[in-house]
């Protein structure tokens, strides 16, 4: 049986970082920026989504 790619934990957290760099670009073109900077925008918000999230979902048990 294959191991899955990636852990359902890892995968809430890129998704949730996803829609969060998503999200900024839109609202980046909705106040008039060019696709340059809404593309730098949604990227930004990606980056500091993900340990966010991250550190936002934690792990099952105590560490």
């Amino acid at each position: 049986m294959r191991t899955p790619l990636l852990s359902v934990r890892a995968a809430l957290v890129l998704t949730l970082a996803l829609l969060t760099g998503l999200g900024a670009g839109v609202m980046s073109a909705v106040g008039g920026a060019d696709a340059a900077r809404c593309v730098l925008c949604g990227a930004g918000a990606f980056g500091l989504a993900v340990p966010f999230f991250d550190r936002l979902i934690g792990t099952n048990g105590p560490e």
